[in-house]
């Protein structure tokens, strides 16, 4: 099955990347999504996050405060450092299991949405790498008008993850998001197009 890794920084669009890619027929397996997943009431990882950074996080109903998770996470590179070698494993267990299911369905190719596809060298394990590029400012723009993050909150963000220079660097192909939507679209329809021919060995 051909791989086709998706990723790009915070406010980059890459969601709506992955939805215009869905709209084509390309099943699309989130990273994000599965975070969510293996975090739910019951399940082994939401156990070991519990025995590490506190059984209070866990409510009546079982289920994870995710904002104190966040809190006490991201207060350093160590306890981050913590969270990731707890998750990050069952992440991609996960993410391998959900591959093998849509090979077994016949799909000759899929996408992997992964914010830290390349931070972790995950891109290396895809036939192509596609990277959502926006300037800095214009994600800043986007974080404070549609997630209504502060500017500083946004920025701090941005800085904490790998600089865009270097997620090009990664890039098989490159989709840039400074424009419209509709810009968006064309260049969307353009890879998929060129996907297609790749499957069918044009």
């Amino acid at each position: 099955m051909y791989m086709i890794g998706l990723t790009g920084g915070i406010g980059s669009g890459k969601s709506t990347v992955a939805e215009m890619l869905r709209a084509h027929d390309l099943p699309v397996v989130d990273a994000d999504q599965i975070a969510r997943d293996i975090m739910e009431p019951g399940s082994p990882v939401l156990d070991d996050v519990a025995a590490v950074f506190g059984a209070d996080l866990i409510g009546s109903d079982g289920a994870l405060d995710r904002a104190g998770l966040a809190a006490r996470a991201f207060v350093s590179e160590e306890q981050t450092q913590k969270l990731n070698a707890i998750t990050h494993p069952a992440i991609r267990a996960e993410s391998a299991r959900r591959f093998s299911q849509l090979e077994r369905a016949g799909e000759k190719a899929a996408v992997y949405d992964m914010p830290l596809l390349i931070e972790l060298g995950m891109n290396k394990d895809m036939d192509m790498t596609v990277v959502v590029d926006v300037d800095a400012d214009e994600r800043v723009r986007r974080l404070v008008a549609h997630r209504g993050l502060s500017e500083d909150d946004a920025r701090n963000r941005i800085e904490r993850q790998i600089p865009n220079a270097q997620r090009r660097a990664a890039a098989d192909e490159i989709l840039d998001n400074n424009g419209t939507l509709a810009d968006l679209e064309r260049q969307v329809e353009a890879l998929t197009a060129k996907i297609t021919n790749i499957l069918l060995g044009v």
